[in-house]
């Protein structure tokens, strides 16, 4: 049975004392040229993009730790510095590439696949990737934790296929412990519901929202819990990443990870070959290798279909089978993701 109060909870695993993680968010850098100053790259700041290129800067002090200085290639950078490139018109490219809104059955509830249903639980994200593929998205009408999450609950309540529920974002492990536990109770009366699914790039980049609060309210669930995580490149996994992983398996949590193939990032068989070996060592197991969707402002990422094969059969000839991620696309309308074979 789920109970609404946590309080009296104590977590399975030592929580060790973790600095403020709302504090460190408040400490994100969000402008691009403060951020080429910390990285000693000022003279980069003719490349910016005059605007934000409709997508703001956000980059939390411990990510900005792991960027190299001095090094305008490095692969984390990358992923988060706004570049012109993002204002070029690329055809194919659109503002929803994955077909989110015909798939909105719901307020804030994307239900594309059988079996699942997806929460956009929050808008917000501690770090704001430039591929994103929701940087479009209309968070402010579609979120499914206003109104305390009732009619999302009450969608999932009328189809009793649903037997896994993801939530994702945004971010929604940028929601409060307490927001989170609002949702507690009214899972309770979901009985065809056997698993929880949280798609999250938080434990990766502010490891320290992996708390006591959070992990009490993940270990009272009386579902199967799986967190997909969002690791590009080995370099974002730090001990603080290893640790925060580390309380979540101790609270009966299985991660993955989806990592997405990166032109100038990760499109290289050593990086993805790392990747998987440092995710292992932190107990996730690669999942899925994504195709960049293409989302307008972010075809300079794009890495062709005939690469992306070639770097997985590398992956193959060097790597066991669990530790080698599916190659996969997001095509609106699909009833699953597509393999790329």
């Amino acid at each position: 049975m789920i109970t609404a109060s946590l309080e009296a909870r104590t977590p399975a695993v030592a929580t060790p004392a973790l600095p403020d993680w709302r504090e460190l968010w408040r400490q994100s850098i969000t402008d691009p040229q403060e951020l080429l100053r910390r990285l000693d790259l000022e003279h980069l700041a003719d490349r910016l993009p005059a605007s934000d290129a409709g997508f703001p800067l956000r980059v939390p002090p411990g990510y900005l730790a792991r960027i190299r200085p001095a090094d305008p290639t490095d692969p984390l950078l990358l992923q988060v510095l706004p570049q012109l490139a993002e204002l070029d018109e690329t055809e194919g490219y659109r503002l929803d590439p994955v077909g989110d809104m015909p798939a909105l059955a719901s307020h804030g509830v994307l239900h594309k696949y059988q079996g699942r249903a997806l929460l956009i639980a929050s808008g917000s994200c501690a770090i704001h990737c430039r591929y994103c593929f929701r940087r479009h998205f209309p968070y402010a009408e579609e979120t499914a934790a206003a109104g305390q999450w009732q009619e999302a609950v009450d969608y999932l309540r009328g189809d009793q296929s649903i037997s896994e529920l993801l939530l994702s974002g945004g971010d929604p492990l940028s929601l409060s412990n307490a927001k989170l536990a609002q949702l507690t109770p009214q899972l309770a009366g979901l009985p065809h519901l056997k698993r929880l699914r949280i798609h999250t790039r938080l434990p990766a980049v502010l490891p320290e929202r992996v708390d006591a609060g959070l992990l009490e309210w993940l270990e009272a669930l009386p579902l199967q819990k799986v967190v997909v995580l969002h690791v590009n490149h080995p370099r974002e996994i730090s001990p603080e990443v290893d640790a925060a992983c580390a309380r979540l398996r101790a609270v009966g949590v299985t991660l993955l990870n989806q990592a997405v193939l990166l032109r100038g990032v990760n499109d290289d068989a050593d990086i993805l070959a790392e990747l998987s070996e440092t995710l292992m060592a932190c107990g996730v197991l690669p999942y899925y290798l994504h195709q960049l969707d293409q989302v307008r402002g972010a075809a300079h990422f794009e890495v062709d279909d005939a690469r992306a094969l070639a770097l997985i059969e590398a992956l193959r000839g060097r790597l066991p089978g669990y530790l080698v991620p599916r190659l996969v696309r997001e095509v609106a309308g699909d009833p699953a993701k597509r393999p790329l074979n």
